[in-house]
């Protein structure tokens, strides 16, 4: 509730300045504008929650399917950002790239206080995933992918979550982790292509 108060009383400040642009092209130099704004007075935070709050909340609410935990931890995540804008380095990408990391780490986080592993690939985006692959799926092949998937390293598990559950572009799955679009495209064929190896061995065992 207090976390709720803070960003309300920021947003007055944001009220009496032109908002980021909703539908209009994406536009760097206005962004960073706002962004030394906020650090140089953290008032000036609210015009870039009411920017990035709802991306932010439906990433969230992707991951933990709960409407209220969502809310707690997309709320949390700005407060984050809030108080550490002042350490916000322009390296080139979106300011939305820093708010999805700090999202990410906050989800993890809850995982790991609640004690919950669960794979984030459901049966339906593990056939999406598989006809990536260019491999016909079944009933049996779905259940071994999403057994593989389950295994993977942290950072190739988390790059298909991104873009066969979340349904990340290449370019947003690059902003996220910081590199670019043609890096991101790389590093997803290469973890399917272990999967798909990794499937293949299984099947012909």
């Amino acid at each position: 509730m207090l976390i709720l108060l803070l960003f309300h009383l920021f947003s007055i400040v944001s009220a009496k300045q032109p908002p980021l642009p909703g539908n209009k092209p994406y536009n760097r130099t206005e962004e960073l504008i706002y962004i030394k704004k906020a650090q140089a007075d953290p008032r000036h935070f609210g015009i870039l929650y009411d920017a990035y709050h709802k991306p932010i909340l439906i990433f969230i609410y992707g991951r933990v399917k709960d409407k209220e935990t969502a809310s707690d931890i997309t709320q949390q995540v700005f407060l984050k950002a809030m108080i550490n804008i002042k350490k916000y380095q322009d390296r080139g990408f979106p300011f939305s790239s820093w708010l999805y990391r700090i999202a990410m780490n906050e989800v993890n986080m809850h995982y790991r206080e609640q004690k919950i592993t669960e794979v984030e690939i459901r049966e339906k985006d593990a056939a999406s995933l598989m006809e990536e692959m260019g491999d016909a799926y079944t009933d049996e092949k779905i259940a071994l992918c999403l057994d593989l998937g389950a295994k993977l390293p942290e950072e190739q598990n988390r790059i298909i979550e991104m873009r066969f559950f979340d349904r990340l572009s290449f370019q947003e799955i690059g902003d996220i982790l910081g590199i670019a679009e043609a890096n991101a495209k790389m590093r997803v064929y290469r973890t399917l292509e272990k999967l798909k190896t990794e499937l293949l061995n299984l099947l012909n065992r």
